[in-house]
């Protein structure tokens, strides 16, 4: 009994010892390729599965932007990522050349067509592509300038409330960071998204004056900018921030109050032009068309 026993045990540790040393063994490395692999085959299904223009038709464009800003100068494409920042816009420089290339190719493609179709080339065809081609290289820049003073005319507007209510909260007890971060969480618009960013960057650990610096530079708002820069001097020479704010905010009412007195005064010039071609012609046609058509009647008699 005790021999059948002894046997058993042998066979089981027999058999365990092979089944051990014909089992594959994989080391971390050879581990970590066949992770490395399965996250790549899931990778490429999930490319599959994305439709045709990510797929296709994004790399397709962005090749097309990076091949064309090597042509351009590094100061020019860090001038359009600034403009672009200015106007709020989470758009890379090499996107906006290439939908800057874009128009002008498809307004010129459409003067060539319409200088194929009208009969050939001539010299009233020529300018008529050169126009359009022209047409085609103002579309985008006038439309990033338009976004950009738009944004700004939100941010000049909204800009002495914030300060009135960033004063408040200093007068009431409140640090110039915790003011700012309550005017960002009450307003709405870009100037509250700036003031987000710029409390995100502080307390990220970069000094306060750095931050506003930046969002002086990134807004490019000339009333912000003066702002930042009184800011920064009372902070530098110890002088009280309540009473900066409170300043500034006067002096920001004001201007706000001189510009609209400017626009009043500049409104009367502005409607002679259109008074002169639109309205004036009409009064004329009005009181002298029926003398004309007397005058003309009498005539014919």
């Amino acid at each position: 009994m005790f021999a059948l026993f002894i046997s058993i045990v042998v066979f089981a540790s027999v058999s365990m010892l092979v089944l051990a040393l014909s089992r594959p063994r994989f080391s971390a490395i050879e581990a970590r390729i066949a992770s490395l692999r399965a996250q790549v085959s899931a990778g490429q299904v999930s490319e599959l599965a994305l439709p045709f223009e990510e797929r296709v038709l994004a790399p397709m464009v962005q090749g097309f932007g990076r091949a064309l800003s090597n042509f351009l100068p590094a100061t020019f494409l860090a001038g359009i990522q600034k403009s672009l920042t200015t106007a709020g816009l989470e758009m890379a420089a090499i996107t906006f050349v290439t939908f800057w290339a874009i128009c002008i190719g498809l307004f010129s493609s459409v003067g060539l067509l319409a200088i194929v179709v009208l009969g050939g080339f001539s010299a009233q065809g020529m300018l008529g592509l050169i126009v359009l081609g022209g047409i085609g290289f103002l579309i985008p820049w006038m439309w990033l300038k338009s976004v950009v003073r738009s944004r700004q005319r939100i941010m000049v507007k909204a800009l002495p409330d914030a300060l009135d209510l960033v004063t408040t909260c200093v007068e009431a007890g409140l640090g110039l960071d915790a003011a700012l971060s309550r005017v960002a969480e009450q307003m709405k618009g870009p100037l509250a998204t700036e003031l987000s960013q710029t409390l995100s960057e502080m307390s990220m650990g970069r000094l306060r004056r750095e931050a506003l610096s930046d969002l002086g530079a990134r807004t490019q708002v000339q009333e912000l900018i003066s702002f930042v820069n009184a800011v920064i001097q009372a902070e530098q020479l110890g002088v009280s921030i309540a009473q900066v704010l409170k300043v500034q905010s006067d002096q920001m009412r004001t201007r706000r109050r001189q510009k609209a007195e400017q626009l009043a005064h500049e409104a009367a010039i502005k409607m002679i032009f259109p008074l002169v071609l639109f309205i004036f012609p009409a009064f004329m046609v009005v009181i002298l068309g029926p003398a004309v058509i007397n005058i003309s009647q009498q005539m014919m008699k």
